[in-house]
């Protein structure tokens, strides 16, 4: 899923207590329209919402580890001896 607005996150942090004892079921059509507008009301921009990120600001993200790794000269060789050998990638050693 890609990054929740400020609408989802609220909803998807209330009902993380409820996760695995109960169902989400979509109703289609004109039955529920009443709800709707009771279930996107606007989440207020402070400070103490859960999405909150103020304007221009970039999400603060933890950089948890740092990995380095070194290739050596025989791995490019191999990759381009496999490409020689490879009839839908001889066009790429041509250029």
């Amino acid at each position: 899923m890609r990054t929740p607005n400020r609408h989802m996150l609220k909803w998807q942090i209330a009902i993380q207590e409820y996760r695995g004892n109960m169902t989400i079921v979509h109703k289609s059509g004109n039955i529920h329209k009443n709800a709707v507008g009771l279930s996107r009301c606007a989440l207020a921009n402070t400070p103490d919402s859960p999405g909150d990120v103020p304007l221009g600001a970039e999400p603060q993200i933890p950089i948890e580890g740092i990995n380095i790794t070194e290739i050596g000269p025989e791995f490019f060789e191999e990759v381009r001896e496999s490409y020689k050998q490879d009839n839908n990638c001889h066009v790429l050693t041509s250029l």
